[in-house]
């Protein structure tokens, strides 16, 4: 997405919540909803202009208003957040793939912050960083009531620079201090090599501005090296997600006809529907897509495209359940709001939020067994149901679907002795050889 058409979107995203507003504004039943509003409104006032009094320290107006804020998205979603000028600029150098930091996805899980999963190649993955474990102190100071964008703050910072976090894992008798070195994360969207048998694999690890440029290059590069490719495997597994837009792009790569996917919020205005498009180029090979507990928001957008559609086989483990829409809308002051605005529904008028996709094959990741460490704490990877103030999930008309329906699937996932890469390749195999025996 370029920074033009994001800034054009976003103008467009302001008005609508304008018109929004100037619409309730002439509802009859707004005077009731006021009454309510003006009230709360002076409870703040009220408690306000105590704290201003009465504290034990002088404090800033601006900090109190800017704590309000804070606790008010706080109070919302796992996903909403203010963003101070900074954070902002940093959120858009990201997008493009490189930034300054040590290479982790984190989350807020029971208030404690915890690292969903560690970036390929990077400081942390190095340094043997994992998901589920819970930083409890960046540099010595404690991570209690942090938030997020605080504590990408403390985590970023300029190459060769150091950081000390001290991480707490199940089974770790007392908490460890990990200095790391802070490097240029220049995360690479798309990774691909051939297997055997004319089998390609493709890795997509995030939903970058180029990342659908990349896959087209990617396709090219492996059809031509195996002419003919016949069968390939797309991993999604750990793939935190990303640019909307570029998830749309990437599955249409795939599609010729169909639902992509389609968003719902409270604002109907902000309802969509992705459509594929036949390009006349789209691979005609048999597609195994792997997914895991780290698959996430923009790829499980891709996951549920191909599933619904009937265009790839899913196999792994169910997948993290992210299936909420953020919007980022920017403010006066150059920082910026980051929103939930909808959720997202696969093809199929599925609501994956706080579930995820369910594989059509089930594999469980298999430890090495030259690999010692315990994995007892990995069998239960952190997923959307389990941050706290999750949004629920829900069906297309907005009706509210019941969570203790939603049967989890366990499972843990690496890329050494890859078993679950090795199942996809025999599906694959068994495919073409199938395909062969019919046709005699």
């Amino acid at each position: 997405m370029k920074k033009q058409s994001i800034k054009v979107s976003l103008l467009i995203i302001i008005c609508l919540g304008a018109f929004v507003l100037l619409g309730l504004y002439n509802d009859g039943k707004v005077s009731a909803v006021d009454k309510n509003v003006y009230k709360d409104i002076k409870l703040f006032n009220e408690v306000y202009d105590m704290v201003k009094k009465n504290y034990v320290d002088e404090i800033n107006s601006t900090t109190l208003i800017q704590g309000a804020i804070n606790g008010m998205i706080k109070s919302l979603d796992p996903h909403s957040s203010i963003m101070t000028p900074d954070l902002y600029k940093e959120l858009e150098v990201e997008t493009q793939g490189h930034f300054g930091g040590i290479g982790i996805e984190i989350t807020l899980l029971k208030d404690i912050l915890t690292v969903v999963s560690a970036i390929e190649d990077t400081p942390a993955f190095v340094a043997g960083i994992k998901s589920g474990d819970q930083i409890i102190r960046i540099d010595g100071k404690s991570t209690k009531d942090i938030t997020i964008m605080e504590a990408v703050k403390q985590l970023r910072g300029p190459k060769d620079t150091k950081v000390t976090i001290t991480i707490m894992r199940e089974n770790m008798p007392t908490p460890k201090d990990i200095t790391l070195t802070r490097a240029i994360i220049q995360v690479k969207s798309v990774k691909v090599k051939n297997i055997e048998d004319h089998i390609g694999y493709i890795r997509i690890a995030s939903f970058q501005e180029k990342t659908a440029d990349d896959l087209r290059k990617a396709l090219k590069e492996v059809s031509e090296k195996l002419n003919p490719m016949n069968g390939l495997v797309l991993d999604l597994r750990n793939d935190p997600g990303g640019l909307l837009t570029q998830a749309i792009e990437v599955s249409d790569v795939f599609l010729k006809s169909g639902i992509i996917v389609s968003t719902r919020g409270r604002v109907k205005a902000m309802d969509s529907k992705a459509m594929a498009k036949d390009d006349g180029n789209e691979p005609t090979c048999p597609i195994v897509v792997l997914v895991n507990e780290g698959t996430a928001s923009a790829a499980e957008i891709v996951a549920g495209a191909l599933q619904d559609n009937g265009r790839a086989l899913i196999v792994g483990a169910q997948t993290f359940g992210k299936a909420s829409v953020q919007t980022v809308i920017p403010l006066e002051d150059g920082s910026a709001l980051k929103l939930t605005t909808g959720r997202y529904y696969t093809p199929k008028g599925r609501s994956i939020q706080a579930e995820g996709i369910k594989p059509d094959i089930v594999v469980k990741y298999i430890k090495p067994a030259d690999d010692a460490e315990d994995t007892a704490w990995w069998e239960d990877r952190i997923r959307e149901k389990d941050l706290k103030g999750h949004i629920k999930p829900a069906k297309e008309d907005g009706t509210k679907i019941d969570e203790s329906q939603n049967k989890d699937v366990k499972d843990s996932s690496d890329l050494a002795h890859d078993n679950q890469l090795k199942t996809a390749v025999d599906i694959l195999k068994s495919w073409d050889i199938m395909k062969k025996k019919l046709n005699n």
